[in-house]
């Protein structure tokens, strides 16, 4: 039986472990170990980066298992490190790279001052993080690599347990790049889709789409979400996009979505959907970050999704559970 302290001195070498991760993504240390052992000071000049220092954090890598001994003074990537390569696919250097960011360890470390505030320390400081990105091309393309990374889960679950039967037109409410609206198409040929998402955005899509060979099944339209929406068409998703807002602007998004919708359209709301018991849950996790990055963002219930939804006069028919503690929250014109 664990000691009742562990848990809290787990949590705070995770800090530590995290700041040595954070630093291998950013050196891009598993790029130049791609190719066989590497002495610490040959990869310190590879890496520009001062040879004591870069020892003393492979020493942490090795006990993590990222990287391992080879010989007396040589270091090798491990199998489990190779995912921090940039050309692997699923590499997660990007996701390490952008939870990193200055922005979001300041948000992090001043979780604090956001609950005394109830206002997010980021946003105080920077901005709201997508215009404080807008103004950063390099974050921005990391972000943008971060959230397809992120998704890949997610887009896995949903075209293997959501049923698109009579869905023929699907709009991608604040898609991005295009990373979940391509995969539905590509697994639903039939399928016309349109991805709405500022201009900026937009004009990335185009791109990825254009290279998944999906630009003739694809509208893009520049837009603002809390204006208008496509009309018409059979479902409307949004993915990972109301979690972003607090209540009162998730309405506002959710009644945009309803007054273009027809009387036999729906709403497909993948998220994370909180459980109402107090058991460990990749979502409460999550819901730290939220409330110290988003003034207002939130992981939510499925009452408390219910409820929004009600706002906006929709009704919640049922939750799909998918893979990686998602789930498609499906609602209905009342």
């Amino acid at each position: 039986m664990r000691h009742s302290d562990d848990l809290i001195w787990d949590a705070m070498a995770d800090l530590s472990r995290f700041a040595a991760l954070l630093t291998m993504a950013e050196l891009g240390v598993a790029d130049e170990l791609a190719h066989g052992p590497l002495e610490p000071a040959e990869l310190a000049r590879r890496c520009e980066a001062d040879p004591r220092a870069l020892r003393r954090v492979l020493r942490e890598l090795a006990a993590m298992g990222l990287v391992r001994r080879a010989g007396d003074d040589r270091y090798d990537l491990s199998e489990r490190g190779t995912v921090l390569r940039s050309d692997v696919p699923g590499s997660l250097r990007s996701s390490i790279r952008m939870l990193g960011d200055e922005r979001l360890w300041y948000a992090m470390g001043n979780l604090p001052a956001t609950v005394r505030s109830g206002s997010s320390a980021l946003t105080a400081r920077y901005g709201p993080l997508y215009e404080s990105l807008a103004t950063d091309p390099e974050a921005s393309r990391i972000f943008g690599e971060y959230m397809s990374t992120r998704a890949i889960p997610f887009i896995e679950g949903l075209v293997k347990g959501y049923d698109f039967t009579g869905v023929h037109s699907l709009v991608d409410v604040g898609g991005g790049r295009g990373h979940i609206l391509s995969a539905i198409l590509r697994a639903n040929p039939e399928m016309r889709g349109v991805l709405l998402d500022r201009e900026h955005v937009v004009e990335q899509a185009r791109q990825a789409l254009a290279d998944d060979g999906l630009a003739g099944r694809c509208e893009l339209v520049p837009g603002d979400f809390f204006r208008s929406v496509p009309e018409g068409r059979d479902a409307y998703l949004l993915g990972s996009v109301l979690h972003n807002w607090d209540d009162e602007d998730a309405v506002a998004i959710l009644r945009t979505v309803r007054q273009a919708m027809s009387p036999t359209g729906r709403v497909l709301i993948l998220e994370i959907v909180l459980p109402d018991d107090d058991a460990p849950h990749l979502g409460k996790d999550l819901d730290m970050r939220m409330l110290a990055v988003f003034d207002g963002g939130a992981e939510r219930s499925r009452a408390e999704y219910g409820a929004l939804l009600a706002r906006a006069d929709l009704t919640l028919t049922r939750v799909v559970g998918l893979e990686a503690a998602a789930s498609v929250i499906e609602a209905v014109p009342a």
